[in-house]
């Protein structure tokens, strides 16, 4: 089991830890102590960066890449500035019930970015529908529809961070040329698979409790039903705190997992950015963060360096200042649709006009693709359901699938079994600059996912085969079995070795950067913010050292 200690309250990082020149933060100040124990909260106003401010670094979002390069930045002793389009939910007001993140069963206005409705991944249980009017609020999940895909993405200090499942997967080693064919898998499996999970906070499950505990009777049946049909079932490392799991499990500290919190936030015992290398980042005295602020402008500086355009703006979305900073060095940080997107609009637009070809190119979903299984009366997988899976069913090699066992917690009886598969597809599509809207499409198409359907379906058939049991046709809309709409996992757009060199500097830029999951082609075969760490952990080491 994972010994770390847990950073205490729901509300992870307080922005005061990130005011630029703040000084180090000494430890107990910063982390909680046992379980349930909050740190004290700053009550001073947030910062913001200011018109005509003059940055060496900035980072344009806060997931994993660009915190990975903003601590590794602050160690080298240089000056970094984050701006983040969500809010800094360490500073949100609580709901009405008390939290800062709501169930899953219960979406408000903190759910769902910018949406006057909420789109639930699932869509209907039990033949209702299951998504209702909501304030528009920058809440922490952005499902972001194009043509043919609803992208879902954390929004907040911590990106995705935020809002996964916290499966913390590193790819088999047979499969990372696929995956990354020009980086050394030497390096990479040797050195900073390992520096990302040390600093993520990897752990695994403690078996023993896994067998005892009711939350997790989903997974027990998920795993025998798997291997009654022949497959391999594994357990799989999260960045949830586990020893804080057991202890909700014992009813000594507030429920979190076990208390349907997870794609709306957690409020206790995941390990989220701003509780590991956001709160490094803060340390050190040298990282700020600017939240509700958006880029939408970069170019070079006749004086030097690059001339960022920010809009801030309100909870409610609107734009209240727009602001140009001036920075020596920009990476791009705001995931793979959010820096795809402005780099095919800089491009386009003549603001970044040197940017090549490459650029929006080989954007995929990680073969994400969901499916529902009815079983029989003598399977029943729990009224109380832990929110972080644990467990997956690995046929990749046979049949191109990969499928987390998956919770559903409605708090009833559901006797059914729901999964989130990875398959390897290598459907790949491409942004392109929309001159009419302004905006940037995506030539995604929903019929690809019949590939991934194909691939699933080498696990579910069987399995529905052996046990005699049937999909779930409710789950994703009247009479659908898959969830073909969606994914969780978006990579690429900005392709290393393509877009970038082999390091993830843009080609025709001095001091422009990818360090996020748009330099990933499409596919990591296992959930990829693991492999998106370990990637900025390597480039921001060769960055620091060549360009700094």
């Amino acid at each position: 089991m994972n010994n770390t200690p847990r950073e205490g309250g729901p509300r992870g990082l307080s922005r005061r830890g990130f005011m630029l020149g703040a000084g180090s933060l000494a430890g107990a100040g910063m982390l909680g102590g046992a379980f349930g124990t909050s740190p004290t909260w700053a009550a001073a106003a947030p910062s913001s960066i200011g018109n005509g401010a003059q940055v060496p670094v900035l980072v344009i979002g806060t997931g994993y890449g660009g915190s990975v390069a903003a601590l590794r930045l602050a160690q080298a002793g240089i000056n970094v500035h984050m701006v983040e389009m969500g809010q800094d939910w360490a500073t949100a007001t609580p709901g009405s019930d008390g939290k800062i993140h709501p169930k899953i069963t219960s979406p408000d206005h903190r759910a769902f970015w910018m949406r006057t409705r909420t789109k639930q991944p699932l869509k209907n249980f039990l033949g209702f529908p299951l998504d209702k009017d909501i304030p528009k609020y920058a809440g922490i999940l952005d499902a972001e529809d194009f043509a043919g895909i609803s992208v879902y993405q954390g929004r907040g200090v911590g990106g995705g961070s935020l809002v996964n499942g916290g499966m913390a997967v590193t790819p088999k080693r047979q499969n990372f040329g696929s995956i990354l064919p020009s980086v050394s898998a030497e390096e990479m499996y040797a050195t900073y698979y390992p520096r990302a999970n040390a600093a993520l906070g990897v752990g695994s499950i403690d078996p023993d409790w896994f067998e005892r505990t009711s939350y997790y009777q989903y997974s027990r049946v998920g795993r025998k039903q798997a291997q009654r049909s022949g497959f391999a079932w594994t357990f799989v490392p999260d960045v949830y705190d586990w020893n804080y799991m057991v202890a909700e499990d014992n009813g000594t500290v507030p429920k979190s997992a076990l208390a349907q919190e997870v794609i709306y936030g957690n409020n206790y015992g995941k390990k989220t950015l701003p509780k590991t290398y956001l709160a490094q980042a803060a340390a050190t005295g040298k990282v700020a963060i600017s939240s509700l602020h958006r880029a939408t402008s970069v170019r070079p500086a006749a004086a030097g360096g690059y001339d960022v355009v920010l809009e801030q703006i309100n909870t409610a979305g609107d734009v209240v200042a727009t602001k140009t900073v001036n920075a020596g060095k920009v990476f791009f940080a705001a995931g793979s649709v959010g820096t795809s997107k402005l780099l095919v609009k800089l491009k386009a637009t003549g603001a970044l006009p040197a940017l090549n070809s490459e650029v929006g190119q080989g954007w995929g979903d990680n073969g994400n693709v969901m499916c529902g299984r009815a079983n029989h009366m003598w399977d029943p997988t729990g009224d109380v359901q832990s929110t972080i899976p644990c467990s997956g069913i690995d046929n990749w090699d046979a049949g191109g699938a990969f499928a987390e066992v998956a919770p559903l917690p409605t708090g009833i009886e559901t006797y059914a079994s729901l999964y989130l598969s990875i398959t390897n597809t290598t459907r790949r599509a491409s942004f392109s600059y929309n001159a009419g809207s302004g905006g940037v499409d995506l030539s995604w198409q929903t019929a690809w996912k019949q590939d991934s359907i194909a691939m699933a379906k080498t696990i579910f058939d069987k399995i529905n085969q052996k046990e005699g049991t049937i999909y779930r046709t409710d789950f994703f809309g009247n009479n659908k079995q898959w969830g073909d709409h969606l994914t969780y996992h978006p990579l690429g757009g900005a392709v290393i070795n393509k877009a970038t060199d082999n390091y993830g500097r843009l080609h025709g830029y001095n001091g422009l950067y990818v360090i996020d999951g748009a330099l990933i082609p499409g596919n990591t075969s296992v959930n990829p913010f693991v492999t998106i760490t370990a990637l900025a952990e390597r480039n921001i080491e060769r960055i620091i050292a060549t360009d700094l």
